[in-house]
């Protein structure tokens, strides 16, 4: 190698700067609503499919069950979500939106539009970026 490498080299690093501009975008707009960005990518999920098991939960999210367990325990005690028992196996909960959890989803578009304004790039493209992103992680956890 020629030139030393720096952080400016490393797609790893690009990725986890993106990661942690988004995060700080997010902020604001969920700041209002009482709300922590990894709160928010929860009641995302739930809002897609609500009762869900916290194992599938954290699959979904990628968290495991020590950095979840207590993200849902914060939001239980804000109203957001209940964790019961699952009937069907004991050693398991499931997680399910209250009317308040389900209520925020309102607030999803406007969030959502903010956020790509602030991308400024086009829906297709970032789409397309989006899917590159989902498929480079899928080769990566093959690995």
């Amino acid at each position: 190698m020629d030139r030393s490498l720096t952080t400016d080299d490393l797609l790893c690093f690009s990725v986890y700067a993106v990661n942690h501009a988004i995060s700080r975008l997010y902020r604001p707009l969920l700041a209002p609503l009482g709300l922590t960005y990894p709160q928010y990518l929860v009641l995302v999920a739930l809002w897609d499919r609500d009762q869900r098991r916290v194992n599938d939960l954290g699959a979904e999210l990628q968290l495991d069950s020590n950095t979840l367990t207590p993200l849902l325990k914060r939001m239980e005690a804000a109203g957001l979500v209940t964790r019961q028992r699952n009937p069907e196996d004991e050693r398991s909960l499931i997680v399910t939106l209250t009317a308040k959890g389900r209520d925020l989803q309102s607030h999803a578009g406007a969030l959502t539009t903010c956020v790509q304004d602030a991308m400024g790039e086009d829906l297709d493209e970032l789409a397309a970026l989006r899917d590159r992103l989902h498929a480079l992680r899928d080769r990566l956890e093959q690995q």
